[in-house]
């Protein structure tokens, strides 16, 4: 059985063909820079020389195309046909509170994420198109939603209702889901086993760091907090988000500049965060590329970013009455190694001592803590492709 995963983020798409038998990636590669200038896909073929496509992406679609391409490709492809194809496993950002748990796509479905489009702006759109295309492509394949909200079900009450009328989480269903679910469970997990610890004694701090940026609070192996909130706005400052601001700003801002809910919504999704504070870019490798030059505002970008990381650490280890190892993890946390310093510095009266030699590694599974540090530091590279496929399999 041959599962393809996609993963479709704000800028970016993910995936892996993977062959369920025994688990081995078979292709898997990413499109990125979506919609920004020098967009290409890295393409991965077991077996086979790797090979970079440079193309213009100007959406998710037709970066899927191109994906699609790849895989059947006589050249560089790694199956005959898209028939080789048993299911397709997407990953979804927002179900709201109609799912909890990974589903079968169907018309209803389709409606439910639509409906979900205002909670998750930026990337709700982008699953959808992903499905579809694949629906169009492969129309007799079945199609499985995992959810990023999942793993954060275990929340308690306290942790995801807001302090508004009752009444708004009764009627709407206001409140925390959080996002990232199917990379924090992935990354805690490996974490304990790389410590060679069960899960169930550890409190992990799990640091999902991209343009998209989440930090969750792992308790013996269950999200207890999580940074993203009714939408993947709050939390951390990311991209082009700017996570958690006084919430006066928004009617403040309304006013001075005279924007309606959907410019205010724009700016605060997608011209706000690092692009907002750098001038730069929404990629965090434009912005250390800017600083190297000396762009004063590009490193006050970085320096606001790691800012929140810390804060977000310090609230955690106090919810959970401290913590036993801190993960790093996706595209920023696995590459880069001034970042992960940066957000440790400080941390030494808890315990948290960086190796800088052991820290000079780019997306490769390691402790980069010292020896004698007494809260272990790790690089987790993350594999929601995976997760996605195991949920994927399980309901086909």
């Amino acid at each position: 059985m041959k599962v393809l995963v996609i993963n479709c983020g704000s800028s970016s798409l993910k995936y892996q063909l993977i062959d369920m038998n025994n688990e081995e990636v078979l292709a898997k590669g990413l499109a990125e820079r979506i919609g920004i200038d020098g967009s290409k896909i890295k393409h991965k073929p077991s077996g086979k020389e790797d090979v970079v496509i440079e193309k213009p992406m100007s959406n998710h679609k037709v970066a899927l195309e191109i994906v699609i391409n790849a895989l059947v490709d006589e050249n560089y492809g790694i199956i005959q046909s898209m028939d080789e194809i048993s299911a397709v496993g997407h990953r979804v950002v927002h179900g709201g509170e109609k799912f909890s748990g990974s589903v079968v796509v169907n018309d209803d479905v389709m409606k439910a994420l639509r409906e979900c489009i205002d909670l998750a702006p930026l990337h709700n759109p982008p699953n959808i198109m992903g499905i579809e295309a694949c629906q169009e492509l492969m129309p007799n394949v079945p199609m499985i939603g995992v959810f990023d909200t999942a793993f954060h079900q275990t929340m308690p009450k306290s942790a995801y209702i807001y302090p508004l009328p009752y009444e708004l989480y009764e009627k709407y269903g206001i409140r925390r889901y959080g996002f990232h679910g199917t990379s924090h469970k992935y990354v805690s997990n490996k974490a304990a086993e790389k410590l060679g610890k069960n899960i169930e004694n550890l409190k992990i701090i799990t640091c999902h760091l991209g343009n998209g940026a989440s930090i969750a609070a792992v308790k013996n192996g269950e999200s207890v907090d999580t940074s993203m909130g009714l939408t993947p706005l709050e939390g951390l400052a990311m991209g082009t988000r700017c996570g958690d601001i006084d919430p006066a700003i928004v009617t403040f801002v309304m006013e001075k500049e005279n924007l309606d809910i959907n410019g205010v919504n724009t700016l605060l999704n997608k011209k706000s965060g690092v692009l907002g504070v750098s001038g730069v870019s929404s990629d965090f490798r434009d912005i250390e590329s800017a600083v190297k030059e000396g762009n004063d505002r590009a490193e006050l970008a970085l320096d606001v970013f790691a800012n929140r990381v810390k804060k977000y650490i310090g609230a955690y280890a106090a919810i959970m009455g401290g913590v036993d190892a801190i993960v790093f993890t996706a595209g920023l946390g696995e590459n880069s190694p001034e970042i992960r310093e940066a957000v440790c510095e400080g941390f030494e009266y808890m315990g948290i001592e960086i190796d800088r030699t052991a820290n000079k590694v780019r997306g490769k599974e390691t402790i980069v803590s010292t020896e004698d540090s007494k809260v272990k530091v790790l690089v987790v590279p993350t594999n929601e492709e995976l997760m996605i496929a195991r949920d994927t399999k399980e309901l086909v």
